[in-house]
């Protein structure tokens, strides 16, 4: 037989409450309401138009990179035409040294991420070869398209005292 006539144990202490910090941070007063709202970030130059990015950004930043290596007064152009040695369309960035030499970064589409290839001629000669360009990068930025190119132009010794 059970007493069911035991009331059951009380706990007479008041729930547990959280901890204003535990709440986490929370502004209050005039301070709070005049906190200045975060500016928003500025935009990558990745981020501008093809059309922009690459004749106001990227041409003006290889000219003087080209020149900073000692190759002299690059003429660059960005145009759409056919690719050297293959033919098929594409936006390119053709450069033209002094005594003739000359490249082609050539786009396969109107992006700077897209499938790249460069080429390369001597004076007189026209390109024969053409070479896939960054194509294992993840993400595509003016500094890195700029300084692979005059890398690649420094390898083949026609910048500087090479």
């Amino acid at each position: 037989m059970t007493d069911s006539a035991t009331p059951a144990p009380q706990n007479d202490s008041p729930a547990p409450q959280a901890s204003p910090a535990a709440k986490g941070p929370q502004a209050t007063g005039p301070a709070a309401a005049a906190a200045p709202a975060a500016k928003p970030k500025p935009p990558a130059p990745e981020e501008q138009p093809f059309g922009q990015f690459v004749p106001q950004l990227l041409l003006p930043a290889l000219a003087k990179e080209i020149q900073a290596y000692g190759g002299g007064a690059v003429e660059l152009s960005f145009e759409p035409g056919p690719m050297p040695v293959v033919g098929s369309p594409c936006s390119m960035v053709k450069g033209t040294f002094p005594g003739g030499r000359r490249f082609w970064l050539c786009f396969t589409a109107e992006d700077i991420g897209s499938a790249k290839t460069i080429a390369l001629a001597e004076t007189g000669a026209e390109a024969s070869l053409l070479e896939s360009f960054l194509i294992d990068e993840k993400k595509m930025t003016l500094a890195l398209l700029v300084s692979r190119v005059v890398s690649r132009l420094n390898g083949q010794k026609w910048l500087g005292a090479n």
